[in-house]
């Protein structure tokens, strides 16, 4: 991938999450962090609503040439995410706290929220 690719795909990411920022924002939840890293692996948004703590994961694209968005979080990403958000709870001392693993995808421009996408397996 060349460089202005590159460079547009890190600026598109952006995007999605400040959209998805900003979704989450008008629908109730406090953003706790944003592309919060454990070692190598990142959180896009950790948030809170009533009284749960939420990973989200943001996915976009423009088409579905190469799948839904959705499909990119395969097993191996949600087992980074999960061992991220372990990490998180370790540091912030949150183990008598409720959470759940959302998804926000973008495709075509279109936001699509998936509360509670996927679990510790």
């Amino acid at each position: 991938m060349n460089q202005n690719k590159i460079k547009q795909s890190v600026t598109r990411g952006h995007i999605y999450e400040k959209r998805a920022e900003k979704y989450l924002t008008d629908n109730g939840y406090l953003i706790l962090e944003k592309n919060w890293q454990a070692g190598h692996k990142e959180i896009d948004l950790i948030a809170e609503k009533d009284n749960t703590i939420v990973f989200i994961e943001v996915k976009g694209s423009a088409t579905e040439k190469f799948g839904h968005p959705a499909e990119k979080v395969d097993r191996r990403k949600r087992e980074n995410l999960i061992n991220a958000a372990e990490q998180y709870i370790i540091d912030k001392n949150l183990h008598d706290r409720n959470f759940r693993f959302d998804l926000i995808t973008f495709l075509d421009n279109r936001l699509e929220y998936y509360p509670d996408a996927f679990q510790r397996e």
